[in-house]
Formats: structure tokens, sequence, C-alpha cells
């Protein structure tokens, strides 16, 4: 581990803010509908950077620059590689639904993903509050316009608004909580915070009521219940390429945050922030599985999966405290690392196959627009009932060995209560199968609406078809990815 000045820490960041207003200032002189010159520029730059990231999470080095405000570790270098490459798989699937709604018509759908795209990097990055929140603000922001991209569409528009009012709400909430741990421990440096809680003379008061406000600010970037009420609206009312965006990358970086603020930063507190824990991921798997039971609308009826499947991760993240073994802290953050990596995977298929469909005229966003998919397409129909099977974590998909890791987390650490917690989980993970299964059903028992077959672009047929087998190939040989995500957290706890 070293403190360096050097620019090659945030070399990433810097690719990618120089390339995102190099992007806007050729997308200026683009006439093409699908700003094809400036769609091959974007997915360069994000290869670069996936390459990027990817080298130096190979390293296995631990740096710090910038008087310890940024640091650059195996994990936060994976998550990044993982989400650029989940950008460039996002405007692979959504460039053509984009294109059919004019919303590349001003060029900011490129720009934007690229600005998330940074706040993401550098909330990943951020070692010191004002750099997570900074990061976290240029994801939010470019999100908010995102959402709202298409001007003339009033569902988009009232989706925008919601996410904004309730965003702001949430970011209130966490900055509150940060200025808070600032006033009670004179630092905004996570590790310095961190030494300042273990010495015990910070009221514990005053620490606590900073944590809840904390614990509500992650909890509504997971989309964790009971603050997971913009989810199902910005779902169903953004246009379906940016809900992609909005549910696949993000997810890596609010994990990456409470692994920062709550494991590095908060640690000593561990007692108190794992008790609220355990309240949003019960509250996650009941709220979100028996809501999505009442759904006809799919993206919709995904939104509320996405509640429930936090709940998993939320499990992952407070059996890492269970008891003091670093290896049982090890075991248990890797599984959540490896159940959000994977979710976001499956993700990207599902809502790949919802677009592809949304081409031919219509959102194809209720659940009856999927009826007779396998007649029309048996490629598509398989994609999608091999993601809903791993949403179920029904194997050999890649979703029920990741279920697995964290019920295994909770498992050996021996507590009843955490064990009462993973019976609980897989119950509600029974509930769940029957809404994935339905849709299943749809697809290859029902009638089908329309006798045209599902015509895809070369590109989008391509990666959408190496993601769908990836879902199940990582199923099946899940060690290799688990191996990186084991040795990612050990580092990252190791500095």
């Amino acid at each position: 581990m070293t403190e360096q000045l050097s620019i090659g820490v945030v070399g990433p960041e810097i690719l990618l803010l120089v390339m995102a207003c190099v992007i806007a200032i050729v997308d200026l002189g683009v006439k093409s509908r699908l700003r094809n010159g400036t769609y091959l520029l974007t997915m360069l730059t994000l290869a670069a950077v996936a390459f990027y990231t990817g080298d130096m999470a190979a390293s296995g080095e631990t740096r710090y620059a910038f008087n310890r405000m940024v640091v650059t570790d195996p994990m936060g270098n994976w998550l990044k590689c993982f989400a650029s490459i989940a950008m460039m798989v996002c405007l692979v699937y959504g460039r053509p639904y984009a294109g059919d709604r004019d919303m590349l018509r001003g060029g900011e759908m490129f720009t934007l993903a690229m600005f998330s795209l940074l706040g993401i990097f550098v909330m990943i990055s951020g070692s010191n509050f004002l750099v997570i929140y900074l990061g976290l603000e240029l994801l939010t922001l470019s999100s908010y316009a995102l959402v709202a991209l298409r001007r003339d569409n009033a569902t988009a528009t009232e989706a925008a608004m919601k996410y904004f009012v309730l965003g702001a709400m949430a970011s209130g909430f966490l900055l509150y909580g940060l200025s808070m741990l600032y006033g009670a421990t004179g630092s905004l440096d996570i590790g310095t915070v961190s030494k300042v809680i273990a010495s015990g003379q910070v009221k514990q008061q005053v620490l606590v009521f900073g944590l809840v406000f904390i614990v509500a600010g992650l909890a509504f970037k997971l989309g964790a219940a009971p603050f997971h009420m913009w989810i199902p609206d910005v779902y169903q009312g953004a246009p379906t390429a940016v809900t992609l965006m909005i549910g696949s990358a993000p997810e890596l970086a609010a994990f990456a945050i409470c692994i920062r603020l709550l494991v590095e930063g908060m640690l000593p507190l561990a007692v108190d922030w794992q008790q609220m824990l355990v309240v949003l991921a019960v509250a996650s798997l009941f709220i979100g599985n028996l809501a999505a039971i009442a759904q006809t609308n799919l993206k919709r009826m995904l939104a509320y999966s996405t509640i429930g499947q936090m709940g998993f991760v939320l499990l992952g993240l407070l059996a890492g405290v269970v008891n003091d073994s670093a290896a049982a802290a090890a075991n248990a953050y890797s599984s959540a690392m490896f159940y959000i990596v994977t979710y976001v995977l499956t993700t990207l298929a599902s809502f790949g196959v919802i677009l592809l469909l949304a081409r031919e005229g219509f959102e194809s966003d209720e659940i009856s627009d999927l009826a007779g998919l396998n007649q029309r397409s048996p490629l598509y129909a398989a994609i999608m009932a091999i993601c809903l099977f791993s949403l179920a974590g029904i194997p050999p998909m890649v979703g029920f060995y990741a279920k697995l890791a964290v019920l295994q987390a909770l498992v050996v650490s021996g507590n009843g209560f955490y064990i009462g917690l993973a019976v609980y989980a897989v119950l509600m993970s029974l509930v769940a199968a029957y809404y994935y299964l339905r849709v299943v059903k749809v697809m290859y028992f029902d009638a089908p609406i329309t006798a045209t077959t599902v015509a895809a672009p070369a590109d989008v047929r391509i990666v959408l078809t190496i993601n769908g087998a990836l879902v199940l190939i990582l199923g099946i040989l899940p060690g290799g990815l688990m191996t990186l995500c084991a040795d990612a957290i050990v580092k990252m706890l190791a500095s």
C-alpha cells in the first residue's frame, strides 16, 4: 500500500472526463439519426477504460493519492471494470431503441452516459466523505437528465420529477449523516474517522444518530425497503434504455460506498449498523417479492424484483460482522460482491430482450407482450428464461450460486438468529419463483400476439447471446469470478 500524488491513480477518471467533453463537442457536428461516429468513439473509450481498470485490478496494488482522498484497490478497480463493461452493453442494447424514439437527436445520451459512469468511478474511488458525495451527485444529476431525455413523453417527465425529488431527499439524508460524523470525529477521511471512532473518545449518541441518516441514504441508493418508493415508478416511467442504465452499473457503485462507509469507515459501529441492515434486508425481501406478484407491467415487476434482490446483498454485508473472524468477514463481503456483479449481468440480459422487442413499435413492457415469444424467437425466449431462472435462484444458473454463497455466509456464523434469516431468505425466494416462472409460462405456453419474427442488429444479437450464455456458464463454473471477488475483498480489508 503506497500513497502517491500520481495522476495515474485517477487515470481512468481523467480519461472518462476528457473523452466525455470531446464526445459532447464532436456530437455537435453529427447529423446521423443513430450518431454512428459518436457511438463508436464512446464505445472505444469505454473499452479502453475497462482495459485500463482491469489491468490496475490485476496488479493487486492498493494506492492512495491526493492526501488520501482517493484510493485505488483491487475491489474498486474490478467494480470499475465491470461498470464500464455494463455501460458498454447498455449502449449496445439501447441505441436502436433510442434511435427509434428520437432520443439521440440532441446527442446528450452518450455524453450523459459517460458522466454517469464518471460519477460511479468517483464514488468507488472515494476515501473521503466529500469525494464520495461529489461522485454521488454527478451520477444522480446525470441520471435525472437521462430519465427526462424523452422531452415530449409525459410518463418519462413524471418519472424524472419523482426521481429528482426523492433523490434530493436521499442525498440530503446522506449528507446530513456525513456532516454529523465530521462534527463528531473532526475528519472527512474515512481511515481517520475509523480510528477516532475506535478510540472511544467520541459521544456514541452523536455517532449513532449520524449513522442512521447515512444508512437511510445508502438504502435509497441500493433500492432497499422502506426507501424503495422511487424504483417502481422510475423503472416503469423511464425509457427502457435508461432504465437499464439506472438498474445496472450504479448498483456496483452503491455496493462500493456501502463497503467504504460502513466497513472501512464505521466498522467499530458494526453492532449498530448491522441491526439496521437486518431490518432493511427483511423488509426488502418481504415487500419486494410480495409486491412483484401483483404486477402486470414487466418493468415494474423487475423493479420490485430488484428490491428483493438487494435484500440478499444486505444479508451478505451484515454477515461479515457476525463474529471477529477475518476469514468469515472476507467470505461474507465477497459473496455480496459476487451477488451484485452477477445480478447486474442478469439484469443486462433481461432488459436487453425487452429492448429488442420494444423496437417493433411499442414499448413491450407488459408481461402479456412476451406471449408466445418462443414461437417467434426460440433464442431470445431461451435467454429471457435463463435470466428469470437465475433471478429466481434455480440451478444451474449463476443466481443460484450467488444466493447459495450469501446463505452459506450466514449459516457458517453459527448464530441461530442469522440461520433463521437464511431460512427466511429461502422462503422469500420460493415466493419470488412464482412471478418469475409466470413470465416463462407466458413465453412458452401462451399464444403469440403477432406472427412476426424478432429481428435484431448483428451487434445486439451477438452481445445478447454472450450475455445470456455467461449467466448459465458462470452458474456451472462460478469458481473464477468467486475467487476474483474473494481476492479483491481480502486485499481491501488488508489495506
